[in-house]
């Protein structure tokens, strides 16, 4: 502000008036603008002691010295947080540093929860106390203790957001968990629901079409998200089928590809069983491009396959629970796994599973490359649930057919017995 106070320049001549140039300083504007503001006209024929007094007078009408100025416009001071929120997001998802991939968590938490409450505030004032009603709201509306966490985080990003001039926060914060009285969160409590392997066998038997049935054996086969299943393209199975390339995935909210994954981890290859392989490859044969796909071509909504199959046919056999949704087919991967009976090399666990290397040994290691031990070691794990496959038997009935299932691998999640079904 001292650089900026302190405007009194020339007055001069401009058609019939005397004026003076002024700088002002403009939102989100780093050079500031100059104008002219009249001061009198000539033919008043003032002193020049006169003219330069009324000038004077005119710029600090004008605002341009003025610091309360200074102090809204360049800080920012009357910004509220709900104008700095869409400020926040469209820095955050344009960057080119860690750009935040999808923002539609933040901003669904934003508008349902955090503008009604401080979204009329300025940025200035939201702090521990100010947020504090919105934590009791959250809580009193029965969201869970991780979830009312994420959102205050939320709103402490937005606040971070908010820089001074020389690049450092403008209202820097010390957040407390107590004055804030956030719940704690259990990890043990948490809804954390997995399939067991009867009911993924029950989700296969019970699948009302192919489509649905091949999108249940890839999830639970390969622990993929359900973003980069309906992503997959018949280009993205190399190696004879036994790998699966993950370069690509499904917005949440609109049926477009995004060739920009969640994590780095995230771009990886997802090598097969050969029995899941050669399902898989029947299904996809003679097809090109998506593999689900609506009939406009366009890839599916995985909130409308969620109400339309999964939800369904959990609620049918009688398995729905809250948290019961696509990322169960993950967990199920992931346990079995890492089961005694199968013990999983680690490193390819979690390169398969998109989890982050947290060693230098992780990092370090070759086994990701080696395409051979890859295969092989799929092939040793399994895949621990009932595979459909249909089978012309010797002396069919008339207008029947059988279907037989495979007896998966043995291991401490399986129930062992054999199934068998006629049709």
């Amino acid at each position: 502000m001292s650089r900026r106070s302190g405007q009194n320049s020339k007055p001069f001549k401009a058609g019939k008036w005397w004026r003076v140039r002024v700088r002002f300083d403009g939102p989100g504007v780093e050079e500031r603008q100059q104008k002219s503001l009249k001061v009198c006209p000539i033919a008043l024929r003032l002193s020049k002691p006169e003219i330069q007094r009324l000038a004077k007078e005119v710029v600090e009408k004008s605002g341009a010295n003025c610091e309360e100025r200074f102090n809204r416009v360049v800080l920012g001071e009357g910004v509220t947080f709900r104008e700095q929120a869409k400020i926040y997001l469209q820095e955050a998802t344009s960057r080119n540093r860690e750009p935040i991939q999808d923002p539609t968590s933040i901003q669904g938490a934003i508008r349902k929860w955090i503008n009604p409450a401080i979204g009329h505030l300025p940025v200035s004032m939201v702090d521990n106390l100010t947020v504090k009603p919105l934590v009791r709201k959250m809580v009193k509306e029965g969201l869970d203790p991780e979830t009312v966490n994420k959102y205050v985080g939320y709103v402490k990003q937005v606040v971070k957001s908010k820089l001074a001039p020389n690049g450092e926060p403008l209202y820097p914060r010390v957040w407390t968990a107590s004055v804030l009285d956030l719940p704690v969160v259990v990890y043990s409590k948490q809804k954390r629901p997995a399939l067991k392997v009867e009911d993924v066998n029950a989700l296969i038997a019970n699948a009302e079409s192919d489509e649905e049935r091949y999108l249940y054996v890839l999830l639970a086969a390969t622990g993929m998200r359900i973003s980069e299943a309906l992503a997959l393209e018949t280009r993205h199975f190399i190696n004879g089928g036994r790998t699966i390339v993950v370069e690509q995935q499904v917005l949440k909210d609109r049926p477009c590809i995004k060739k920009k994954l969640k994590t780095d981890a995230s771009y990886r290859e997802i090598d097969l069983h050969p029995d899941i392989a050669n399902y898989l490859n029947k299904y996809i044969s003679g097809k090109s491009g998506l593999i689900l796909r609506t009939k406009n071509g366009t890839p599916y909504l995985y909130g409308n396959l969620a109400d339309d199959w999964l939800d369904q046919r959990l609620a049918k056999l009688g398995l729905y629970e809250a948290g019961m949704g696509w990322h169960s087919f993950k967990r199920f991967r992931n346990s079995w796994l890492r089961a005694p009976a199968q013990r999983c090399q680690e490193d390819l666990r979690k390169f398969w599973l998109a989890h982050k290397p947290k060693e230098m040994g992780e990092l370090y290691s070759a086994l990701k490359e080696d395409l051979p031990t890859r295969l092989a070691e799929a092939k040793r794990v399994g895949y621990g649930f009932v595979l459909p496959r249909e089978v012309v038997p010797n002396v069919p009935r008339k207008g029947l057919f059988v279907v037989t299932r495979k007896i998966p691998a043995t291991g401490i999640l399986i129930n062992r017995m054999t199934e068998t079904m006629g049709v």
